[in-house]
């Protein structure tokens, strides 16, 4: 079968123009928010400052290729307001924001899976990682973001004010779903409240997740949420995770169509498996606790109707997981 190398967003008829930062559209028949590119006025609702400096800086290249099958998984951002330019933190994510830009082709998406900001969610914090990210905005690259324990909803939508839906589908919840070629991504909020370590996904969100999986059965399903389920994996890490992931996983190990949970939150990187579906643990951008035993990177997936490749890239090209590639089958 050949597919269409754009990105597909069922069941909603009117075409998008220019690019931007992902913003929540709502689907009306189905009642479900989608993240699109929209023109980069709507980028931020800051100061008039930051969005002339961003229209001055936006310089639209030629259309290139979307690579439908691949997806750059990034998460614990953790930037903050006062980070000098010049800091690995901000330095770090703009490593990879140049290696998407300077690519020949474009992702099907860019996710970037929670805490955005350093600390507390303040709102500088979320100024300074949205200038950071603004040439993926520029390049018409789409982007993807969910919200971790470090995050503030309040301040997140007061500087993002486009993020926030008129009238979101689970009340206090950021979540979406990405239409690829190969996969479905559901994006959850896992944010209980910042500076609360434990996430949760809720039961709001996840009978919305039930109907959601169930209208998108068409092919594989990939779950995405900051904090790791407290199955499978590392122990060690399960107090710091989703306080539900039993009811979690109710909802998906009786769905053959969903393949794997995407999750950040522990600053490290490891593949588990519960219930047949994959837990992907990919690393922090940011920062780790200890570098004798991780560093920080990114994640490329490479996406197949059978399974997905996992390809570490590292900020020091130095390390041992510099290239790393991992394919995993997705089970039946």
């Amino acid at each position: 079968m050949r597919f269409d190398t754009r990105i597909r967003i069922q069941s909603f008829s009117a075409q998008i123009q220019g690019i931007g930062f992902a913003v929540p559209i709502r689907n009306e028949r189905k009642g479900m928010p989608f993240h699109l590119t929209a023109d980069r006025r709507t980028f931020l609702a800051t100061s008039a400052t930051v969005l002339a400096t961003f229209s001055t800086r936006a310089v639209q290249s030629a259309e290139k290729p979307v690579r439908g099958d691949i997806v750059y998984l990034l998460n614990d951002t953790h930037v903050g307001e006062k980070h000098p330019p010049d800091s690995s933190i901000p330095m770090n994510l703009k490593q990879v924001v140049a290696e998407i830009i300077a690519a020949s082709e474009t992702p099907a998406a860019v996710i970037i899976n929670g805490d955005l900001a350093l600390k507390d969610g303040q709102p500088g914090d979320y100024v300074h990682f949205a200038k950071l990210i603004a040439p993926l905005q520029s390049a018409g690259v789409a982007t993807h973001v969910t919200l971790g324990n470090h995050d503030n909803r309040d301040a997140f939508y007061n500087v993002m004010k486009a993020q926030r839906l008129e009238s979101p589908v689970v009340e206090s919840r950021h979540i979406s779903v990405i239409t690829t070629p190969h996969a479905n991504f559901f994006l959850l909020d896992s944010l209980k409240e910042t500076m609360v370590t434990q996430g949760t996904i809720g039961e709001q969100q996840l009978t919305w997740l039930t109907k959601a999986l169930d209208e998108h059965a068409d092919r594989p399903a990939i779950i995405v949420a900051h904090h790791n389920p407290r199955l499978g994996g590392d122990p060690n890490h399960f107090p710091g995770g989703l306080i539900d992931s039993s009811e979690l996983w109710d909802v998906l190990k009786v769905r053959a169509h969903v393949k794997a949970y995407i999750h950040g939150h522990i600053h490290d990187r490891n593949n588990a498996q519960h219930e047949g579906i994959h837990i992907l643990n990919t690393p922090a951008i940011s920062y780790v606790a200890n570098k004798k035993l991780s560093t920080t990177g990114w994640t490329v997936a490479k996406l197949s109707p059978t399974g997905i490749q996992l390809t570490t890239h590292t900020n020091d090209p130095t390390h041992p997981w510099n290239g790393d590639r991992q394919t995993l089958l997705y089970r039946l």
